[in-house]
């Protein structure tokens, strides 16, 4: 199945009342881990990169081309769409021209009026392609490929601004956090999120940071109008722990368990299964 932009499953969505996973990946291992996981769920997804992922893959071409071409190969069946996580102006237009079929352009750290100027020639060279587009209206907390949000809630009128460039989803500030929550996170801002939910009518919300958000908060944001729900933070430790029980179980040392294939494979199955527990909780099991 070819690569699809996020717009048409992300409405139906948004109607439907359920949400649909971004899952950033890092390498093959763990893009053959969310694609595995979207298939075996019948959901669909977004396989996201990050500007620092990209650079580390060896660039958005290479990014590009790993996703396609897994598609092809494994035989997906589900929509599978290629976005560009919080991603600079330059390089949202870069990933346009590559071929990602969603962006976000994260303006949120620029001054408003700049932001919204980015945003409206981002929409139009994107649209001009088929390409969806996800802007940033009150920056998200925490840190994100050196992009540091405060996490203040999103201006209502700023929000409102923002739809009206023409974007196909919206990100917006509601307490949430990149990383993981401190003990003392008071949780999400409900009565902001409805408020914005209510501003910007039927237009698909994303809660960023969703890694640590416990399942009925997920939930009940769902039910209020958010889509897109971006999760990594919790893909990185569930990989990071079931590696270091391999090695400190002294794995790596049993014949040829020094092979990156046996090495990598636990946290490769490890992302998988996190993966698929996140679609069960959004509600886009069976939604392909």
């Amino acid at each position: 199945m070819p690569l699809v932009s996020g717009t048409e499953f992300l409405k139906a969505a948004h109607k439907g009342g359920y949400g649909v996973g971004g899952f950033n990946t890092n390498n093959l291992e763990w893009t053959k881990a969310i694609l595995e996981a979207a298939e075996a769920k019948k959901a669909p997804v977004l396989i996201q990169t990050s500007m620092g992922a990209a650079k580390y893959m060896g660039g958005y071409k290479v990014c590009y081309d790993l996703v396609k071409d897994l598609v092809d190969s494994m035989g997906i069946t589900v929509p599978v769409a290629i976005h560009l996580d919080h991603g600079e102006y330059e390089d949202a237009l870069e990933c346009i021209e590559i071929g990602y079929t969603s962006v976000m352009f994260d303006g949120s750290h620029l001054p408003f009026e700049e932001n919204i100027e980015k945003a409206k020639d981002v929409v139009a060279k994107a649209h001009a392609k088929g390409v969806s587009v996800e802007c940033e209206v009150g920056s998200i907390g925490g840190e994100e490929d050196g992009i540091i949000g405060s996490g203040e809630l999103a201006d209502i009128e700023e929000c409102k601004q923002m739809v009206a460039t023409g974007i196909d989803y919206l990100a917006c500030g509601i307490g949430n956090i990149h990383g993981s929550y401190p003990d003392n996170w008071t949780g999400l801002a409900f009565d902001h999120l409805q408020a914005i939910s209510d501003a910007v009518g039927d237009i698909p919300l994303v809660l960023h940071g969703g890694s640590g958000i416990p399942l009925e908060q997920v939930q009940k944001a769902i039910s209020m109008g958010v889509s897109k729900i971006n999760v990594n933070t919790e893909c990185q430790e569930v990989f990071a722990a079931a590696t270091r029980k391999y090695i400190e179980e002294g794995k790596d040392l049993e014949g040829k368990g020094f092979d990156p294939r046996k090495l990598l494979a636990p946290g490769t199955k490890a992302v998988t299964e996190l993966v698929e527990q996140r679609i069960e909780w959004f509600g886009s099991t069976n939604k392909a």
